[in-house]
């Protein structure tokens, strides 16, 4: 069944955006979105598959490299014809093992043609797109170390079985879970550019509309993908003229100042967090149409971009994004 409508996703507003400014600007980082069960978490990741621009990749390359030069020797690409494939969105299931995630050797062909083959990973199919975890605080620690490894690097390296094997792992990184099943490590929690919480919602109206669209998308798929699908398609158009103007917009003085200024109040460690709200301003700023960074876009993009990177302060009990708020008024009134 088609993904359900990226669109038609009631509510959830920063969720969707957050994962739209990704797709505007890969370097942010990653979306992880905590919250409780049953918000939409893993519908918005679905959706955005469906919603995300096709790329151009090589016909046959298993790492969707742009150009024929950029596959990998290993790939035994013969081919230098491009083609138009989905946006990848790859997902990485708990309990998985490091071979799949990396790849290894091909034992098929090893065991009928007695040849040393490499089978590419999901590593491989995420290269350009998006590589989701559900239940990401549940991850194995093994696991973890190496996605911290290849999200540092942007390459996948595999050295066994006598093989030494390297290829382009670029990817935005999307994590869901809930904070009441399990904390997620630090090296990890800093690797993703930007973090949401989602709630259920308190109000009738609300939850009878999610009621509404999602049992019109089980029992009139067509019809309900019908109505959603040009919406979808407008918002796909909207990216890519925000990926256009992006280079464009301009980021004064003041803007770098007041990034930094805020980072320094919250106290957030190293200059992760200026660059990601840098970033995540622009591409807010593109998305909406303007020529240049404004205070107003930091002040949106703020919590999203530092709300996971704050010290914990014992004798302050707000929460994070209390706290962003808090330092926001202060620091940029």
């Amino acid at each position: 069944m088609t993904p359900f409508p990226f669109t038609a996703i009631v509510g959830q507003d920063e969720m969707k955006t957050a994962m739209i400014l990704t797709a505007i600007d890969a370097s942010i980082g990653g979306v992880l979105v905590f919250g409780d069960r049953g918000t939409g978490k893993s519908t918005a990741v679905r959706a955005l598959a469906a919603l995300l621009p096709p790329i151009e990749a090589v016909r046959g390359c298993p790492v969707n490299s742009a150009k024929a030069e950029d596959c990998p020797d290993w790939a035994e690409v013969t081919t230098r014809e491009v083609e138009t494939r989905p946006t990848p969105v790859v997902d990485l299931p708990l309990g998985v093992s490091e071979d799949r995630v990396t790849g290894a050797l091909d034992i098929e062909r090893a065991l009928t043609r007695g040849e040393k083959a490499f089978q590419a990973g999901l590593l491989a199919r995420a290269n350009r797109g998006y590589l989701y975890i559900d239940e990401v605080n549940l991850l194995e620690d093994h696991i973890v170390d190496l996605l911290l490894d290849v999200a540092q690097s942007g390459e996948n390296v595999v050295e066994r079985e006598g093989m030494s094997i390297r290829h382009p792992a670029r990817f935005v990184l999307v994590g869901s879970g809930n904070p009441e099943e399990g904390e997620l490590r630090p090296q990890l929690l800093d690797r993703f550019g930007l973090s949401v919480e989602v709630t259920s919602p308190k109000d009738i109206e609300t939850r009878v509309e999610v009621i509404r669209r999602r049992d019109a998308y089980e029992t009139n798929h067509a019809g309900f993908m019908a109505e959603w699908q040009p919406q979808d398609a407008e918002l796909r158009a909207r990216i890519l003229a925000a990926r256009d103007a992006l280079p464009n917009v301009r980021t004064s003085n003041v803007a770098l100042h007041d990034c930094a200024s805020v980072c320094l109040a919250l106290g957030s460690d190293g200059l992760r967090g200026e660059l990601t709200l840098l970033r995540t301003a622009r591409a807010l700023a593109a998305f909406e149409g303007a020529s240049e960074l404004t205070r107003d876009h930091i002040r949106q993009a703020a919590p999203m971009a530092l709300r996971h990177r704050l010290r914990r302060d014992p004798l302050d009990d707000a929460g994070s994004t209390a706290r962003v708020a808090r330092q926001l008024a202060e620091v940029l009134p």
